[in-house]
């Protein structure tokens, strides 16, 4: 297999520990110490934070958690992520068919990268995601929670939420198919004014209001994405965490906020 196949770590040593088994003790650590608000049955979509571990590990992790009791259930994880690096009109789909981190190799899925490609918006383009670290930060954990899985990794750019939506319907698949959307909140404000536009931000996404702004959340695209698909699929989420860096190890005038949120599926409706 030639070597362009595969997509190699970027910010290894750098956001999370480069050596494996320092940064499985730090995630299986994290893992361990998260209390859960409360337990979300059949998790079916995540929005997690990307930052360094030190800053957003522990928030991340909070979500990551309930997903164990799904470890052998989960087979497909779509993770979208918002473009830092490089600009995107669109979504960008890697060209590369397996992602590297300290902890092994993670293929993409194939067939549904072959479904996609096709869909209008999405594009084939390594350059986004060679230096992107907002979907390279969540598959550790992933490693450390599910058991045998492939991943869809989309960088999602300057694109209509409801082209988001469209590519979400298209594999929302069962059971087997987990959404990730790798996204912070507010970025750079004084402590209390960000703890204060980010509980306003999580009450938006409670009325799955698909009008998040970028100022709100670096992902607000995906996000807003998923909440379009979640009004159709009667969504529920759960915030298990919301905290910022200046709770976890950063100074507290300029903060960027982390949340941990959990959609599951009501099955306890009747009719649809």
């Amino acid at each position: 297999m030639a070597h362009a196949s595969q997509r190699l770590p970027a910010v290894a040593g750098l956001f999370y520990p480069a050596d494996p088994h320092s940064l499985h003790a730090q995630v299986a650590g994290f893992l361990s110490a998260a209390i859960p608000a409360e337990v979300v049955d059949a998790p079916k979509a995540l929005i997690v934070p990307h930052a360094g571990y030190i800053y957003s590990g522990a928030v991340a992790a909070s979500a990551y958690a309930e997903l164990v009791q799904r470890r052998d259930v989960i087979r497909r994880v779509l993770i979208l992520c918002p473009t830092h690096r490089v600009a995107v009109r669109g979504m960008a789909l890697p060209a590369a068919q397996s992602f590297i981190t300290p902890l092994g190799a993670v293929a993409v899925d194939r067939e549904a990268w072959l479904a996609v490609r096709e869909m209008p918006g999405v594009i084939v383009d390594d350059l986004p995601h060679a230096e992107e670290h907002a979907i390279e930060v969540q598959l550790p954990f992933l490693q450390t929670t599910l058991d045998h899985f492939e991943i869809l990794p989309i960088a999602v750019g300057d694109v209509d939420a409801r082209r988001v939506a469209a590519v979400l319907e298209a594999r929302w698949g069962g059971p087997e198919t987990l959404i990730v959307i790798s996204s912070d909140l507010s970025h750079y404000h004084p402590y209390r004014q960000a703890q204060w536009r980010d509980k306003a931000t999580i009450a938006q996404i409670r009325q799955l209001d698909a009008t998040l702004l970028c100022e709100q959340a670096c992902g607000a695209g995906p996000i807003n994405g998923l909440l379009l698909a979640a009004q159709r699929h009667n969504l529920k989420p759960h915030l298990l965490d919301l905290r910022n860096s200046g709770d976890t190890a950063g100074d507290r005038e300029r903060v960027v906020g982390y949340a941990s949120i959990v959609f599951s599926e009501e099955c306890d409706r009747a009719h649809h």
